[in-house]
C-alpha cells in the first residue's frame, strides 16, 4: 500500500480498540518470568555452551602476543575464538569500529576473544586466563582538548551539518537583548535492564540467533555481511527485548561471537555481555559542548538564533546532531545552526533515546529560559511568543500539526504555573528552596516502510506476524488492537507474532516511529484481508462492515470465520510512504513542568512535580503511552541530576562502568508524574493519523529540571548533570 495523500475516515476510526486504554497482553508473561528473553531460549536449543567475552585492556594499540595455553587447558574449555581462528570477516554497515579487534584495537574493552566451555562458570575462570601483552598508542580522549581540530561531517540521513539563513551575525549584533553561552552534556550509558544478549545455533550452513535486537532486518543484514555468507541463511530472533534505548538498534559483540562460538564449538552458544562491557564495548550517548546565541528585540520577539555543537567518535563515526531542534523550534528570520566532530579513541558514540534532540534540548531549553530571565518575560510566554506554524528554514512548508503552545498553556494551568516567583529563591519550605521549570519538548516524526502478514482460521482467529519487536513499548498490545479494529473481532481472537526474521520487515523499534509505522503496515495487510474475505463472501468490500466477528452488507451478516472455512486465508502487504514529508514538516511537540526543592545547606536537589503535556497524534493506547512518556520523564530526571560515564582522560575508557558507579534513578528520585495528551490527529503522517511519542517525553525534561534549580536557588548551572557540588558555594545565604 501507497500512502502518499493524507489519510482519510478508514475503520481505525471506529476507536473500538484503538485509542483505548488497554493493558499489555505481554504483561502477564513478563511479570510471571515465562516470557523467554535471548539468553533463556532453553525451549529452542539443546546443551547449550556458555562464551565469556574478553575485553582490549588498553583504548588504542595492539596486540603483540596472545596466550591461551592456560585458558586452553582449564576445566571445561570447548574453544576459544579469536581474530585470528576466526577467518576472515567483513565489516557491517552499522558498526564504526571491528566487532572482534585484533591485533589492532581501537578501543577500550573491544572483544578480542570468545572462551567457549560447558558451563558459565568454567568459561568465566578460562577468560580470566587469557594473557595479552600490548603495545599501547596515544590516544585522544578529551572532547574538550579535541575541539580546535573538531572537522565538518558530511551530510547524514539527508541532514546537512549546517544550515544558514539570512545575516545572523549583523542579527545578532544589532539585537538590543544577547544571549551567548556554552552547555555540556557528558556521555550516558544506554543502562537497560537486560544485557546484550544472544543465544546461537546452526544447522549446517543455516545459522540461528536468538537475541536482544530492535532492528531484525538491518542485524540480518550485518551479521551476513560480517560473517560472510547469505543473507537467507541467517535467521534472528528477537521475541522479547528487556529495554534497549538505541543500545540494540544494530548488531554487538555478543551476537558475531555467539554465531562464531557454536560454529567452532559445534552446538549452540549462548554469550552475554557482561555489564562493563556494555557501557565500553557497546554504544553510547556522546558528549557534546554546545554554543548558544539568541538576540532578540525587548517584546520577546528572536531575531537571530544560533547553535553550534562538537561531539567525538571514533574515526569514520558520526556526530551527535543536537542542533537539529533548532532549525524547527523557533521563529526568527536570521539562523544559523553548525555540527562538527571530533575524532576520539573512546568506544562508539551512537543512537540513545531521541538521538540529537534530548542532549540539544537539554541546552537550548536553558537558554530560552536565561534569554527570557533577561527579557523580564515570563518562560511560558517567551516560547508561545516564538511560536511559528512553518518550517523556518523552509517557510513554503508548513507543520502538518502543530500544538506546543497548546501544550505549553494546558500545562501551565494544570501545574499551577501563576504561582511561581520570577524572582529566584524567593519560595521557601522549611529548609527546601522551591522552584518551578519548564521547557518545551520536541521531536521529529519520523515513519518507516513497514510490513506484516494477516492469517484468519476457521475458527475467526486472525494471527499477524511481522518482524517489529517490543522492546518495552507495548508494540504487541497495539499490533493486537489494529487488527481487531480492522477486521472487527475481539482482542482475545487476535494473536500476535513478532521478532522473526521469518516474518515480513517491518519498521522495527527506533527513532520513535516503531508504533505508528509498524500498526500502519498492519493496517495495510488488514485492507488486503478484508478484501480477501469479502470476495470469498461474495459481499462488495465498499460498504461491509466487520464487526462483532461477522461481516455485514446491506441486510446479509456471514462469521468473518465463514470466509476461512476451505482453508487458511493468508496476505501480507507493506506500507510505503511517498512525499508527503517533503510537503509538510511532522513533527511532535509538548511541554515539561518540573517542581523542585533544593536543601537550603547540603544542595540536595529533590524533585518533587512533575508534568507532561504531549501532542503526538491519535495515540493509539492512551495507557501504554503514558507508560512511555512516564519512563521517558524519568530517564531526563537522571540525564539532569546524576547520569555521567565518568571518562578516564588518560588510559581512556569510562570508569564507572557498571550499576553502582553510573547513577540513574531510582524509586525514591521520582514523585508523582502526571501525563496530558492532546486531543489530536494527524492524517499527513500515517493511515493510523498516529505520531511516535516514546522519545518525546525525554526532550526538554533536564532542562526543565535545570530550570526549576535556578528558580529555586538562582544558581544557573551550564554543564550537566546539576550535581550539589555545583550549588553549594554559591546558594543564597538564608537564616
Amino acid at each position: 500500500m501507497k500512502f502518499d495523500t493524507p489519510a482519510t475516515t478508514n475503520p481505525i476510526d471506529q476507536l473500538k480498540f484503538i485509542g483505548q486504554p488497554m493493558d499489555r497482553i505481554d504483561g502477564p508473561m513478563k511479570t510471571s518470568g515465562t516470557a523467554p528473553y535471548a539468553y533463556e531460549r532453553h525451549d529452542a536449543v539443546q546443551n547449550p555452551a556458555y562464551g565469556v567475552v574478553v575485553g582490549a585492556a588498553i583504548a588504542k594499540g595492539r596486540i603483540e602476543s596472545m596466550d591461551l595455553r592456560a585458558a586452553q587447558a582449564s576445566p571445561g574449555v570447548i574453544t576459544i575464538v579469536t581474530a585470528q581462528t576466526a577467518g576472515k570477516l567483513g565489516k557491517g554497515q552499522f558498526n564504526t569500529a571491528a566487532l572482534l579487534g585484533g591485533p589492532e584495537i581501537a578501543h577500550y574493552h573491544q572483544a578480542i576473544a570468545l572462551v567457549v566451555a560447558q558451563t558459565f562458570e568454567q568459561a568465566r575462570a578460562a577468560a580470566q586466563l587469557v594473557k595479552v601483552q600490548y603495545s599501547r598508542a596515544n590516544g585522544r580522549f578529551d572532547l574538550a582538548a579535541a575541539r580546535p581540530s573538531a572537522h565538518k561531517p558530511p551530510e547524514q540521513d539527508g541532514s546537512p551539518a549546517d544550515t544558514r539563513k539570512g545575516n545572523f551575525e549583523k542579527a545578532f549584533d544589532t539585537a538590543p537583548v544577547q544571549h551567548d553561552a556554552t552547555y555540556t552534556t557528558p556521555d550516558h550509558s544506554h543502562a537497560m535492564m537486560e544485557p546484550h544478549a544472544s543465544t546461537a545455533a546452526w544447522k549446517g550452513e543455516k545459522l540461528t540467533v536468538w537475541t536482544s535486537n530492535q532492528m531484525i532486518d538491518w542485524s540480518v543484514g550485518d551479521l551476513a555481511k560480517t560473517l560472510g555468507i547469505p543473507k537467507d541463511n541467517v535467521r534472528l530472533v528477537s521475541p522479547f527485548v528487556g529495554g534497549g534505548f538505541g543500545g540494540k538498534l544494530f548488531i554487538r559483540a555478543d551476537v558475531l561471537l555467539a554465531a562464531l562460538g557454536a560454529k567452532a564449538a559445534r552446538q549452540p552458544v549462548k554469550v552475554a555481555l557482561q555489564r562493563p562491557l556494555i557501557a565500553n564495548n557497546t554504544t553510547h550517548r556522546p558528549a557534546t559542548i554546545q554554543r548558544i546565541r539568541i538576540g532578540a528585540a525587548k517584546n520577546g520577539k528572536i531575531s537571530a538564533i544560533a547553535h553550534e555543537s562538537w561531539s567525538g567518535d571514533l574515526p569514520d563515526g558520526k556526530p551527535e546532531t543536537a542542533v537539529n531542534q533548532t532549525r524547527l523550534l523557533y521563529a526568527g528570520a536570521h539562523r544559523l545552526t553548525a555540527t562538527r566532530l571530533a575524532v576520539l579513541d573512546l568506544p562508539e558514540g551512537n543512537a540513545m533515546r531521541a538521538p540529537g534532540e534530548a542532549p540539544g534540548m537539554m541546552a537550548l531549553e536553558i537558554a530560552m529560559d536565561e534569554m527570557a530571565t533577561k527579557l523580564g518575560i515570563d518562560p511560558v510566554e517567551f516560547r508561545a511568543i516564538n511560536d511559528t506554524q512553518v518550517d523556518p528554514e523552509k517557510p513554503e512548508r508548513p507543520f502538518s500539526q502543530r500544538q506546543l503552545v497548546e501544550c505549553l498553556r494546558t500545562g501551565a494551568q494544570r501545574f499551577g504555573w501563576s504561582q511561581r516567583r520570577a524572582e529566584p529563591a524567593q519560595v521557601r519550605d522549611g529548609r527546601w528552596l522551591v522552584g518551578m521549570g519548564v521547557a518545551a519538548a520536541f521531536r521529529n516524526n519520523m515513519v518507516m516502510k513497514s510490513g506484516a502478514r494477516v492469517r484468519l482460521n476457521s475458527r475467526g482467529v486472525v494471527t499477524v506476524e511481522t518482524d517489529m519487536t517490543d522492546i518495552g513499548t507495548g508494540s504487541y498490545t497495539i499490533i493486537a488492537q489494529t487488527a481487531a479494529e480492522m477486521m472487527g473481532v475481539p482482542i482475545h481472537k487476535v494473536m500476535v507474532r513478532l521478532g522473526d526474521s521469518a516474518f515480513p520487515v517491518s519498521a522495527g523499534s527506533g527513532g520513535q516511529w516503531g508504533g505508528n509505522s509498524s500498526t500502519a503496515g498492519v493496517y495495510a495487510a488488514c485492507v488486503k484481508l478484508r478484501e480477501t474475505v469479502a470476495q470469498k463472501l461474495g459481499v462488495p468490500v465498499d460498504g461491509a462492515v466487520f464487526a462483532d466477528g461477522t461481516v455485514r452488507s446491506g441486510e446479509r451478516s456471514v462469521p468473518l470465520a465463514e470466509a476461512a472455512a476451505g482453508g487458511e486465508l493468508v496476505v501480507e502487504d507493506t506500507i510505503e510512504y511517498g512525499d508527503l514529508d517533503k510537503k509538510y514538516q511532522q513533527s511532535t511537540f509538548g511541554a515539561h513542568f518540573v517542581e523542585v526543592g533544593v536543601d537550603v545547606a547540603t544542595g540536595e536537589i529533590r524533585v518533587r512535580r512533575m508534568l507532561a503535556v504531549c501532542a503526538a497524534g491519535r495515540i493509539l493506547n492512551p495507557k501504554s503511552a503514558r507508560s512511555q512518556v512516564i519512563g521517558a520523564m524519568t530517564m531526563g530526571v537522571g540525564a539532569a541530576l546524576m547520569e555521567e560515564l565518568a571518562v578516564d582522560k588518560r588510559q581512556g575508557f569510562f570508569v564507572n562502568h557498571d550499576l553502582a558507579g553510573y547513577e540513574v534513578p531510582v524509586h525514591s528520585d521520582i514523585p508523582h508524574q502526571e501525563v496530558i495528551f492532546l486531543d489530536e490527529t494527524d492524517p499527513v503522517s500515517s493511515p493510523m493519523k498516529a505520531k511516535g511519542v516514546g522519545e518525546l517525553g525525554l526532550c526538554g525534561v533536564a532542562a526543565a529540571v535545570a530550570n526549576a534549580v535556578f528558580n529555586a536557588t538562582g544558581v544557573r548551572v551550564r554543564d550537566y548533570p546539576v550535581t550539589l557540588d555545583k550549588l553549594l558555594d554559591k546558594l543564597p545565604e538564608v537564616t
